[in-house]
């Protein structure tokens, strides 16, 4: 699969087949997030990676948006020591997000499926994996990707809007529809 091809391959999974994903493959989940592009080089990212089943549980438990039989969960977390100093210190936003999207594809591209749960920045998702995970306080949990073997197939997409692009300068004159939702946590 090309690049392109698995970019609009990837969709969110939410059903996975009973089956274990290996490490190797997991290492190289991480080793595509950590190819990421990060800000002044300050690598703030640390993954915890969740195979038990009943540590799989507890989180599943917290968040009823999220509870999908993911065999493998990996939490992107931000380490404040790590990150950028000063006015950009919120770019560690930035650079977690970055490591998650590259997770998201490389499963994609190796017949895997995910899903990213947000975390940062409601608080009532922060605390409670702070907790489950023992994370301490320099530390933000950003997002919680599930990785499995997808038990359904989605078709390929693109959701390019002509509206939404601008050319040269923004046009303020421009109407779009919008969407009030409320955010539950996930992408």
């Amino acid at each position: 699969m090309d690049t392109i091809e698995t970019i609009y391959k990837r969709r969110s999974i939410r059903n996975y087949l009973d089956k274990k994903v290996e490490k190797d493959t997991i290492i190289t989940l991480l080793k595509a997030a950590t190819a990421a592009p990060t800000a002044a080089n300050c690598q703030p990212w640390e993954f915890i990676v969740i195979d038990d089943a009943e540590k799989l549980s507890e989180i599943k438990e917290k968040f009823n948006f999220a509870r999908y039989n993911a065999p493998v969960a990996i939490v992107v977390c931000g380490n404040m020591k790590l990150a950028f100093k000063g006015p950009g210190k919120e770019m560690w936003v930035q650079d977690c997000s970055a490591a998650i999207e590259n997770i998201l594809i490389a499963a994609t591209s190796i017949g895997l499926g995910s899903v990213w749960i947000g975390v940062y920045p409601m608080e009532s998702n922060i605390k409670p994996v702070k907790k489950i995970l023992n994370i301490p306080e320099y530390v933000t949990p950003l997002g919680i990707v599930y990785v499995g073997y997808p038990a359904e197939e989605k078709e390929a997409r693109t959701r390019l809007d002509e509206k939404r692009v601008y050319w040269q300068e923004y046009e303020p004159s421009r109407k779009h529809r919008t969407k009030d939702k409320p955010i539950i946590g996930h992408y």
